[in-house]
């Protein structure tokens, strides 16, 4: 697909509004090569933030990527400090530039789970994305879908039982207590590394997302790899259960 920068206020109806990625392949790539996991997870976040780039140029609005699960705690220790630095290591870097780049960040996950230096970034990327429209990269972080359903009736709950909500519960009022309330659901999920699995991302909002899997590792994943994905996802006729 041909590279063109889309300002604030554009539509290009060549790709999906949202897409959301499975972030899968990092160890393996690691392990192809000799190297330790640390080092696959290193490589698969100069990916993300390659593709990051390219989803914004070529017009897509919104990018949701599962960064760390809520089952990821049980990966071992060492594993898990690695994820933590990049991602601390991200958020810094986020921070600093998402102003200039006009590519504003939130988090969607419990960051209640992670450390205070953490969830003082997440605190800090919050307040900066109020200050910027356009293209939004949504980091799912200590994230599950099925927490984030019942973390989101929790909150409903709550707010009945003080009189803030009357009861009446639609599927559009349930989908503001959720992380991504306001943002439109993705059109189009990709997994690379070869799994065909949701593995608990965005099981709310991916009820008509077009699934695109592929073998290729996610540390080799470059915007040619999203171009073949948003190909397969033009030539798929969405009827949202309907009839053409």
């Amino acid at each position: 697909m041909e590279k063109r920068n889309v300002t604030a206020g554009e539509r290009d109806d060549r790709v999906p509004r949202h897409i959301a990625i499975i972030l899968d392949g990092n160890g393996r790539w690691a392990k192809k090569r000799g190297l330790p996991r640390t080092a696959g997870h290193a490589a698969g976040s100069e990916t993300f933030r390659k593709i990051a780039y390219y989803c914004r140029d070529i017009g897509v609005e919104y990018l949701t990527i599962y960064a760390f699960s809520t089952e990821n705690w049980k990966r071992p220790e060492g594993e898990v400090k690695t994820i933590m630095r990049l991602l601390d290591k991200y958020l810094h870097e986020a921070i600093d530039t998402m102003e200039r780049d006009g590519m504003k960040m939130r988090i969607f996950g419990d960051v209640s789970g992670l450390s205070p230096e953490l969830q003082a970034l997440a605190a800090r990327t919050d307040e900066i994305a109020d200050r910027i429209d356009g293209f939004q990269v949504n980091v799912c972080l200590n994230y599950g879908g099925r927490d984030e359903i019942v973390q989101a009736a929790r909150r409903y709950a709550a707010d009945v039982a003080a009189g803030r909500a009357d009861g009446e519960l639609s599927e559009a009022q349930f989908a503001r207590y959720l992380y991504s309330a306001n943002v439109p659901d993705p059109d189009l999920l990709i997994r690379p590394g070869g799994e065909q699995r949701l593995s608990n991302f965005l099981l709310w909002q991916c009820a008509y997302a077009e699934f695109y899997f592929t073998d290729v590792l996610w540390p080799d994943f470059t915007p040619e790899e999203l171009d073949k994905a948003i190909a397969a996802f033009r030539s798929r006729d969405r009827r949202y259960g309907g009839v053409k």
